[in-house]
């Protein structure tokens, strides 16, 4: 070899390259979706900042990918990975917090507080999704932007949700224990089947439990609720008016059957 000659330079195939920023980029959109839904489980949020985290979370999921939204299935199992990945952001209060944000109120009475304001904050989302869908029946295309509302809409709602059950548990004094990815599993586990956490169930990662019949379980209550949240896209206010009322409803319901579990495990304790 002559002095002037050099071994070639090791370089990345383009393909790998490609590869690797799409990675970071879903990354940042992880992180972003996140946040946004940390943001939007908040219960003192006025309609216009709830519009506008919405707006956002649209364009979070935009980044993030859809891949085959216009098929329920495969939207249900969109969907079930995207609350695997937002649920170790969901903000559950504990009990102190709780009692310093609501002082001189029973168990009971803390627990109506907290389901009644989770049951206001999905309807503002059903509000201000339908709200959206209104301004997009005369903009289109409508169709390719109708399944990111709804995903949207379903994921902030299901986020509300699994913030309300944690808290729960919390008031209950039956915290659900673990590291985060145990956490946000048990309380996706519980959503999933509208009842409280079992603490005999081994804590496993989110992934892991998503991989086994609970994540079948997740995609067929994601189905159902994304289903419903088509109301949203009624014309004009009629679909805010009607996705505000269902979510409401069902959200309470949620956290009734989740007190009520709760509550009797007390008694059984006693």
């Amino acid at each position: 070899m002559s002095g002037t000659d050099h071994p070639a330079e090791a370089s990345t195939p383009p393909a790998l390259e490609h590869t690797s920023a799409r990675s970071q980029e879903l990354s940042a959109a992880d992180a972003d979706l996140g946040r946004t839904v940390a943001a939007l489980t908040a219960d003192d949020l006025e309609p216009a900042g709830r519009r506008q985290l919405l707006g956002r979370l649209v364009a979070d999921i935009r980044r993030r990918g859809m891949g085959q939204m216009f098929k329920p299935k495969a939207a249900a199992r969109w969907m079930a990975d995207v609350v695997a990945d937002v649920a170790p952001h969901v903000p559950v209060r504990d009990v102190e917090t709780l009692r310093r944000h609501f002082p001189g109120l029973s168990d009971d009475d803390l627990a109506e507080r907290l389901i009644r304001n989770a049951a206001r904050s999905t309807a503002g989302v059903g509000a201000a999704g339908g709200g959206v869908a209104s301004i997009e029946w005369v903009a289109p295309p409508t169709l390719l932007s109708a399944p990111i509302l709804l995903a949207a809409e379903t994921i902030g709602v299901v986020a509300i949700e699994l913030k309300l059950i944690g808290e729960l548990h919390e008031i209950y004094g039956r915290p659900v224990r673990g590291g985060i990815g145990q956490r946000a599993a048990a309380l996706v586990q519980s959503w999933s089947q509208q009842r409280g956490v079992n603490p005999l169930v081994p804590g496993v990662g989110v992934a892991t439990v998503l991989g086994t019949a609970a994540r079948k379980e997740l995609q067929t209550t994601l189905l159902k609720r994304f289903g419903r949240n088509l109301t949203t896209l009624g014309p004009l206010l009629t679909g805010a008016a009607v996705a505000g009322y269902l979510n409401r409803r069902a959200t309470r319901n949620l956290g009734e059957h989740i007190q009520k579990d709760l509550r009797k495990g007390r008694v059984i304790d006693g």
